[in-house]
């Protein structure tokens, strides 16, 4: 966890200490607004963290959790990453060939070839997703922040998450 966000942590403990005893109950962690929890989820997370049994967080045990929700953020968003790097391969040009992955995009033409392909495999909606090349062009158009005429992976990965895809 960066140093920020260290001192973040240390400043909200801080804040959820009311009484000034050191430790944080479960009630002084259902105080926290960030904190959409309910009593039972509360204690839940107390005992989780508690490594001294005695039903209280100490800072240190504060700060460790909040570690490990920092790490349990990054590896979500690293797979969420993955996730988005592979459905963007399918649509992107040249997607079985030699480009690097920062020279793939996805094209008006690849995009319709993509379309064509998931059509073969949804047969009853075939006319749907059949698009003719103006089509895909429009489509590009709308989320082609650079005015490229193709979508990069950030494009993509924009259009997915501001969509709301994602």
């Amino acid at each position: 966890m960066a140093v920020t966000a260290t001192a973040a942590a240390a400043s909200l403990f801080e804040t959820l200490d009311k009484d000034g005893d050191g430790k944080v109950s479960a009630s002084e962690l259902l105080g926290c607004a960030a904190a959409e929890l309910d009593e039972e989820e509360a204690a839940a997370v107390v005992a989780v963290a508690d490594a001294d049994g005695d039903g209280l967080l100490c800072r240190d045990e504060f700060l460790g959790l909040a570690r490990e929700a920092a790490a349990s953020a990054d590896q979500q968003a690293e797979d969420r990453r993955r996730c988005l790097r592979v459905a963007f391969g399918m649509f992107a040009a040249d997607a079985d060939g030699g480009a690097t992955a920062a020279e793939q995009c996805i094209t008006p033409a690849s995009l319709q070839r993509m379309l064509g392909r998931l059509a073969v495999g949804a047969k009853q909606q075939q006319q749907q997703l059949a698009l003719d090349l103006d089509e895909c062009r429009a489509m590009i158009c709308r989320f082609d922040l650079d005015g490229d005429g193709v979508i990069s992976f950030e494009e993509f990965r924009v259009m997915m998450h501001d969509g709301l895809f994602l």
